[in-house]
């Protein structure tokens, strides 16, 4: 989450006051404990979005060229030859994926921060860039990559009408696009298959709430689902499979957290694949020849993956192996025989791998995403239970310095300054993994404590709509009931606390 200067500086200004009666105190809080730099915390990664070509041909990251990020490409078998497919001098590449046409990656890019992200083709060869949005005041919506078209994808384009996205197909030969769908409807979202036919469209209602849509075959759109106001931020759908049979729906209604679906397209049919009474899904993995859903995600106090297909039980559980942290799974090639993975923990800045799924499954590590913290004092995070005044349970986060954790087992041995750090949204969440402020604050000897207030999503309908009203009111009383219970766990004393955010 970005956050202002003048944020920090109010920090600052926060913590002198806090603090001020008692500086020796705070000193001797970090004394023994090496400062680690800020730009090791907060600076670009040296290596981020490690993935691996469809074809598994190239391995690609983002990494800064002069202090900016760019994208760049290696043999998969030697990643010491990697070289900059992109020159970009400005705010950066932040997103970027494959296309199924060989050594041909997208990115998106915007101009001196107007956020008109244009898309963009490289050819890894040559070097050839190619705007494949080239007009003015134009954002892209890349709607459809697909093996079975690897020359052509589908990208939405508002050049038209600023308001709504047109849908193109754009060879990535030669950029010419064109027309699948004009948007006259008020369309917000497409949904195509592997084989590029639109299927289905989401479209907001004036009053509130969603519908999905489906083509009535004369031009026209007929209605598909009805998605109410109170669902809308946890509902949508998800995918389709490669044969276009069966639509994935991550769906909330009659039910508080959000379950997958798979519904057969045809009959209206809906099987339950996954839910969790605690928290709504999250990521998926489907296979990447079938589309069919293989694992899902759930993240309540920590993400867990749970197996769908059995296949690739095995495979989670090898990677499950690496460390207590959280793992995930960056790219697969086409024919599922190679895996990029992520492993991090609130002490572990992300580590990628390559793993390979043959005779039982290697591991080969890659790469740190910031090994100048690898050997520093990071220190661990502590998912927490808190009930407000109200008997809501309000999930959160405690971060902890050394000093105030001797043994490491995330209770207090001594009260603390405290920073309560507050997440932006309200529709968001904070969640489990390595953040730089909380390890910033804690290596300078602040706990941090991270609240998932009323309104905070991923935790069910119920939690995210009771905050409807509560701006400054029952979400705000989330925050002190947290804090107070931080208080009574002697990890802080009232006089000693923060804000920010």
């Amino acid at each position: 989450m970005h956050r202002l200067i003048a944020t920090t500086v109010l920090l600052s200004l926060s913590i002198s006051t806090a603090l001020a009666q008692d500086k020796a105190t705070a000193a001797q809080q970090i004394a023994g404990v090496e400062l680690i730099p800020r730009d090791a915390l907060f600076g670009n990664p040296e290596r981020a979005s490690v993935m691996i070509s469809p074809d598994g041909k190239y391995l690609s990251w983002i990494a800064p060229v002069e202090g900016v990020m760019n994208v760049w490409v290696a043999p998969a078998a030697d990643p010491a030859q990697a070289k900059a497919v992109t020159r970009d001098k400005a705010r950066g590449i932040r997103n970027y994926f494959w296309s199924h046409r060989e050594g041909t990656l997208l990115y998106l890019r915007d101009t001196g921060g107007d956020e008109d992200f244009h898309l963009f083709s490289v050819e890894v060869a040559s070097g050839k860039a190619t705007d494949l949005t080239p007009f003015p005041k134009t954002t892209a919506q890349v709607v459809g990559v697909s093996h079975q078209h690897p020359d052509a994808i589908l990208v939405g384009m508002n050049d038209r009408d600023p308001k709504w996205h047109d849908l193109y197909r754009v060879d990535l030969g030669s950029g010419k696009r064109t027309v699948v769908e004009r948007n006259d409807d008020e369309i917000g979202n497409y949904l195509a298959d592997a084989d590029y036919q639109v299927r289905f469209a989401s479209r907001s209602r004036p009053g509130g709430g969603q519908d999905v849509l489906q083509p009535d075959g004369q031009g026209g759109w007929k209605k598909y689902e009805d998605i109410p106001f109170e669902d809308s931020l946890s509902t949508q759908p998800a995918g389709l499979t490669t044969d276009g049979r069966t639509l994935y729906m991550i769906d909330s209604r009659g039910r508080n957290t959000a379950a997958l679906y798979a519904i057969d397209v045809a009959s209206g049919d809906r099987k339950l694949v996954l839910e969790d009474a605690r928290a709504d899904v999250g990521d998926a993995l489907a296979d990447p020849r079938t589309g069919v859903v293989q694992a899902v995600a759930v993240d309540y106090l920590r993400e867990e993956w749970k197996a769908i297909d059995p296949a690739i039980a095995a495979d989670l559980a090898k990677l499950e192996a690496i460390g207590p942290g959280e793992v995930g799974v960056n790219a697969r090639t086409h024919d599922d025989k190679t895996w990029i993975v992520t492993y991090s923990a609130a002490e572990t800045p992300v580590v990628y791998y390559r793993y390979d799924r043959g005779a039982g499954g290697k591991l080969t590590r890659l790469f740190s995403a910031r090994p100048a913290l690898d050997g520093k004092p990071l220190v661990a995070q502590w998912p927490q239970e808190i009930k407000s005044r109200d008997g809501l349970t309000l999930v959160s986060y405690l971060t902890l310095p050394q000093s105030a954790d001797a043994n490491r087992d995330g209770k207090a041995d001594a009260a603390v300054p405290l920073v309560l750090l507050v997440h932006g949204g309200p529709w968001a969440r904070d969640g489990y993994g390595y953040a730089s402020y909380p390890q910033w604050l804690a290596n300078r000897g602040y706990a941090t404590l991270q609240v998932n207030f009323r309104g905070s999503t991923g935790f069910g309908k119920d939690f995210t709509n009771a905050g409807n009203g509560e701006w400054a009111g029952k979400m705000h009383d989330d925050l002190i009931d947290a804090v107070q219970w931080a208080v009574k766990q002697g990890v802080t004393t009232p006089d000693q606390v923060a804000i920010m955010g």
